[in-house]
């Protein structure tokens, strides 16, 4: 079966980390017509903006997506594309799994653990407005309607994964009323699962928590601003974003993604490491139905990264991003063959 599926390069590293995921999904037998989008700096330098109205379209055609890292200025520039992205389009589940890599040397073990973040509301919505000089105002908006899509979300999410809790990430006990909501709407959705246990926790204490234990949480569901934290804290126990993955899911699109930087340093020197953006691929994979090659790619990364000799060198291997490629794709030539 062919799928087609847009792909967003992305800015600095981006079209070199593609091209290797690229390049193991072909080694893996699998038949995608890639659609090629712009956003981001490279977008903006070629056409002036840096979420074409093309992209979205394009989006909204196939379906699928999966998008390299993109760049966005601090405090000044154009709006976050990825933000864009997520609320044009309605992605409203963000799916963050962390997961420890064996051969990855982090201070845990076994820790197996999925953050969903709410991805359409809350700080993100970009309602700000100056009062005086000198005096910004930001409006945090929670609603009912996303509160309760996303906790199915999550409670969905469990069920699938056979995960026995779900814990509602908030600070309701000081935002009584937006956090407040979110947390009743968590807890009223829970009644229609009553084979998965709910727990809460207020944001500090659930990162101190994590940092302590992170093996006591299962699933983690939260508002925007908070899982954009906790999740890239999740990350970090597990060897960073740089081996970590994303999916972003609405009622109708997906987009998979690398959530690292773009790495400009780095950048054209055959340097990167392209593990985030596979392990995002075989998400997509999954969603696409080819759950076997997704299978068969992430065992071969997973036997790749165990050997010292065969990692990249932010792992502390010799390997340049073409070479690990090759490397993957050949284990899972091999595994198909096998």
């Amino acid at each position: 079966m062919s799928h087609t599926v847009c792909l967003i390069e992305g800015d600095g590293i981006g079209a070199e980390i593609t091209a290797a995921v690229q390049h193991i999904i072909e080694a893996a037998g699998v038949t995608i017509d890639w659609r090629p989008c712009l956003a981001g700096v490279t977008a903006l330098e070629k056409t002036g903006n840096p979420l074409p109205p093309e992209t979205i379209a394009a989006i909204k055609e196939t379906g699928v997506a999966l998008k390299g890292p993109l760049a966005t200025a601090i405090g000044q520039g154009f709006r976050s594309v990825n933000v864009g992205l997520r609320q044009e389009l309605q992605l409203y589940a963000n799916f963050r799994p962390a997961r420890t890599i064996p051969g990855v040397k982090t201070r845990f073990e076994n820790v197996d653990l999925i953050v969903i973040r709410e991805n359409t509301e809350g700080l993100y919505s970009g309602l700000e407005h100056i009062v005086v000089p000198g005096v910004v105002e930001s409006l945090r908006v929670i609603t009912e309607k996303c509160s309760r899509r996303i906790a199915i979300f999550a409670f969905e999410t469990a069920r699938k994964y056979h995960r026995k809790t779900v814990t509602c990430v908030h600070k309701a006990n000081i935002l009584k009323l937006s956090d407040g909501l979110f947390l009743e709407t968590v807890r009223d959705v829970a009644k229609s699962y009553p084979d998965i246990e709910l727990n809460d926790c207020i944001v500090d204490a659930a990162a101190m928590k994590l940092v302590m234990d992170p093996t006591q949480f299962e699933v983690l569901v939260m508002e925007n601003l908070f899982g954009d934290i906790i999740s890239d804290l999740a990350s970090g126990l597990v060897g960073g974003l740089g081996v970590t993955p994303s999916g972003n899911y609405g009622d109708g699109y997906a987009i998979f993604e690398a959530v690292h930087g773009t790495a400009p340093d780095i950048a054209g020197k055959d340097r990167a490491n392209p593990t985030a953006l596979l392990l995002s691929a075989t998400m997509m994979l999954k969603h696409l139905g080819e759950t076997d090659a997704a299978d068969r790619i992430e065992s071969s990364l997973l036997s790749v990264l165990q050997n010292p000799e065969t990692r990249t060198g932010d792992l502390g291997g010799k390997l340049g991003t073409s070479k690990f490629a090759e490397v993957v794709a050949e284990a899972c030539a091999v595994g198909s063959s096998g």
